[in-house]
């Protein structure tokens, strides 16, 4: 029992020296602290990420995608080389997969940016999956804001090696870039379901092959390359080894965040995007009452929403809850994604206010069935200030 009150104590010291200050200030040390404890959810995280929360929106998030053994490490090295030449401060966060077997990681993606690392304009943060899927971790968005609190112009998030359905990386980044290998073949119509309908850039790496060429013609008759009226996704070759393209490729990906903006991350965490964003993972009840103590200990106001009644289908049972801060950020479900902006919504006001409010939300059978369910429903939704 004795060594155990240790460990607390030290965990608890150990949040306690991180200074958002540093953090801010753009010292080393402090970063470094700031991104374990956030990595390993240590006390004193959730009230760090809150406290940086309104620094978060300057840097431009690019996403490195690709198959395995396409060289997105490579790549990203040569990235490096050209963003430090352009005078930009540079974040990396690499994600390595977790063995299913041992559960530990080799993390070994920073080896092939070596040729940077020790730049005090770099900083390489390497982290397992830990088992995660979707090519991302659990924690990696809350690293990519410290990161953005910090300064940096730019956070490169590198996915593990992905396969057609693990596109989490498109929630995360502003601009995503698909990195394909050479040789892809009829894969480019298996694969052009998913993950090739995140991509904003797509890059033939390896461009040295003689397999390039047709990969890239592959690419670019594939169909789907026009996003809207202001963007085509641009297919681009490069020699990660060699540097060749990897100032046109620079040039596209600045190309893109000034057509789209940054910062998508945080719009589909705002209310007004609630609605679009994908649902919330659920969370437990014990998981999410300690985040609303979390929120109320920086002196957040909070609200909870409740679900009291339900008729007909449901996504979510009675009982269930959605935890709000008075930003728009959220913990748990209380429909599966289709009320959540609004509750959002009415619990920010709750906050204001103090007034609890009773919704009611639902469907006929009749605009049921031409979505296609099987019956309509409703649910009532409790939302009350927790003082």
């Amino acid at each position: 029992m004795v060594g155990r009150q240790t460990n607390v104590t030290a965990a608890m010291s150990f949040s306690a020296d991180i200074d958002p200050a540093a953090v801010l200030g753009g010292s080393r040390p402090a970063l470094a602290r700031a991104l374990t404890a956030v990595e390993n959810g240590r006390p004193g995280a959730a009230e760090l990420l809150v406290s940086l929360a309104s620094h978060r929106g300057r840097a431009h998030i690019v996403g490195i995608t690709g198959a395995p053994g396409a060289g997105k490490s490579t790549l990203i090295n040569a990235l490096l080389g050209e963003l430090l030449a352009r005078g930009r401060r540079i974040a990396v966060v690499a994600v390595d997969p977790s063995s299913p077997v041992t559960g530990g990681a080799l993390l070994g993606d920073r080896v092939r940016m070596g040729g940077h690392g020790a730049d005090e304009r770099v900083f390489i943060r390497s982290l397992s999956s830990r088992g995660h899927l979707g090519g991302l971790s659990r924690t990696t968005a809350q690293l990519v804001d410290v990161f953005d609190a910090a300064g940096f112009d730019v956070v490169v998030v590198e996915t593990v090696g992905v396969g057609q359905s693990e596109v989490e990386i498109g929630r995360v980044a502003d601009t995503n870039v698909v990195v394909c290998p050479p040789g892809l073949g009829d894969e480019v119509q298996a694969i052009k379901a998913g993950i090739l309908e995140i991509a904003d850039i797509l890059v033939v790496n390896k461009g040295d092959s003689p397999l390039a060429a047709r990969t890239m013609l592959d690419l670019q008759t594939s169909g789907g390359l026009q996003r809207d009226e202001h963007w085509t996704v641009p297919v681009l070759r490069t020699v990660a080894t060699s540097g060749e393209g990897i100032a046109e490729l620079v040039e596209r990906i600045d190309a893109h965040t000034g057509v789209t903006g940054i910062g998508r991350r945080l719009r589909a965490a705002t209310p007004s995007a609630a609605s679009d964003a994908m649902p919330a993972a659920p969370a437990t009840d014990d998981e999410l009452f300690e985040q609303l103590r979390r929120w109320r200990a920086v002196g957040r106001g909070v609200a909870l929403a409740t679900v009291v009644r339900t008729w007909g289908s449901s996504p979510r049972p009675e009982g269930s809850h959605l935890a709000v801060e008075e930003s728009g950020a959220f913990l748990g479900s209380v429909s599966g994604g289709c009320i959540e902006g609004a509750v959002i919504g009415e619990a920010q006001e709750v906050i204001t206010d103090g007034r609890p409010r009773l919704l009611e939300f639902g469907v006929s059978d009749e605009q049921a069935w031409e979505v296609g369910l099987a019956c309509g429903g409703r649910v009532q939704v409790l939302v009350e200030r927790i003082e």
